[in-house]
């Protein structure tokens, strides 16, 4: 239900956009009682295949950042990874996540 409340306020939140969410496979994401709102569009990725999920990408730069860091709470370990977030530029994130394919489509679907 969580998800589905967070679908509900983002699509009420922008009600005149429509909204492509990729998500993987897992059971939350496809429950048959799954109530989604007319603007947005869940587009599935396949099974085991994180190569196609552009947050993959970003995460691994991410614990790329912190992998020699040693955290004895996980306090900490948020505050380095809120760290590291607060430091993403545009740059970066178009870097990792604006693969051809991706751009590709939203170009065609003129996005």
């Amino acid at each position: 239900m969580c998800f589905e409340k967070f679908l509900e306020l983002f699509a009420r939140e922008y009600p005149e956009d429509l909204h492509i969410i990729q998500v993987d496979n897992g059971g939350f994401h496809n429950s048959l009682n799954l109530s989604i709102l007319e603007n947005v569009i869940l587009l599935f990725q396949p099974a085991y295949s994180p190569e196609v999920n552009p947050i993959e990408r970003l995460w691994g730069y991410i614990k790329e950042q912190l992998k020699w860091l040693r955290f004895d709470q996980i306090e900490e370990l948020r505050a380095a990874v809120q760290k590291e977030l607060n430091k993403l530029t545009l740059e970066v994130i178009a870097s990792l996540t604006g693969w051809k394919f991706i751009l590709e489509a939203l170009s065609a679907a003129e996005l």
